[in-house]
């Protein structure tokens, strides 16, 4: 797909989009037909730039990243790890007879900084303003979450399962904490690939609105903020490339925890009247217009986005805090 298709038909709508054959033109992609050997040969060309964030579970978690059973630490450890390190550990893996090897992840390892050069040779070619993260590991599962930007993932090597849920979804998938998480956003607690549905009986209706998508080196799939995904990866060297950009909703979930704090334990009348406040002047669909009876430098916070509109939220918002 070039630049001005994806502009036109896929950027601007609120659908996950399969791109098949997106970045099969990549060099790595190339040097990932020949093989693990190949593949990490390729990588290590790279090599130079800072040590990569590795996740390191054990063979008793089958590469499923998640929590511990008590919901008070993860079921993996992290270490920082320099490219060729990792790449040996994982040709060691992939080489060995083990059926259940350690699971190792690099997660969103920026090219410009781990990886230099890595943009140059394989440019995606599409109106994307984001550097190229790169995720490397074995098979190992990534639990369903969102992101609150635009996101295109690339598959380099290895197979994927994306299984990506509508955002009505939400109640439905069983979210965990909030502010206790493994890589930033939250995460659904149910694995999608073993729904203990007696546990979380919602779920199947969550599993009735699934899409999933398998991808081979070369595609791509994009996918709209605040879709649920998880993803699988099933070979013993895998590789992928994404890129988050226009980070809309990021603010979104501050909103949302501390209207938590602030909102959601009033009585339930004070409650519904503030759920007026925020039909009107948030969710509704002539809410950019709810201060038009006021003239133009009286708008003030309720005025169009804007640098000085920001700013004045912002103060706003830190004397009140400051206040109490």
């Amino acid at each position: 797909m070039d630049a001005d298709t994806f502009a036109r038909e896929v950027a601007i709508a609120y659908e996950p989009v399969v791109l098949r054959g997106q970045v099969a033109h990549w060099e790595a992609v190339g040097a990932g037909a020949g093989g693990d050997r190949a593949m990490a040969g390729y990588l290590a060309g790279f090599g130079g730039g800072r040590p990569l964030d590795v996740m390191i579970g054990p063979p008793e978690i089958e590469g499923r990243f998640f929590y511990d059973d008590a919901l008070t630490g993860f079921n993996f450890g992290k270490q920082q790890v320099p490219l060729q390190a990792l790449l040996g550990e994982l040709l060691r893996l992939s080489e060995s007879e083990v059926e259940r090897p350690h699971a190792l992840y690099a997660s969103s390892a920026t090219a410009p900084e781990h990886l230099p050069g890595w943009e140059r040779a394989n440019p995606l070619g599409l109106p994307v303003d984001a550097p190229a993260r790169l995720w490397i590991g074995n098979a190992t599962q990534v639990a369903t979450h969102y992101d609150t930007s635009i996101n295109i993932a690339c598959v380099v090597t290895g197979r994927r399962r994306f299984t990506l849920f509508p955002p009505d979804q939400l109640r439905n998938l069983y979210v965990g904490p909030l502010d206790r998480t493994m890589a930033g956003p939250p995460s659904s607690m149910v694995d999608p690939d073993a729904p203990d549905l007696e546990r979380y009986p919602r779920f199947a209706q969550a599993l009735a609105h699934a899409r999933v998508a398998e991808l081979g080196p070369g595609d791509a799939i994009y996918i709209p903020p605040i879709w649920w995904h998880h993803v699988r990866a099933f070979d013993r060297l895998n590789v992928l490339v994404n890129y988050w950009w226009e980070h809309r909703s990021a603010q979104a979930f501050l909103a949302l925890v501390h209207a938590v704090s602030a909102v959601r334990d009033l009585p339930r009348a004070e409650k519904a009247a503030w759920r007026s406040w925020f039909d009107q002047l948030v969710f509704d669909d002539d809410a950019a217009h709810a201060a038009d009876h006021l003239p133009e430098h009286a708008r003030t916070v309720l005025g169009p986005p804007s640098r000085e509109r920001t700013e004045r939220i912002r103060q706003f918002l830190l004397g009140m805090l400051q206040r109490g």
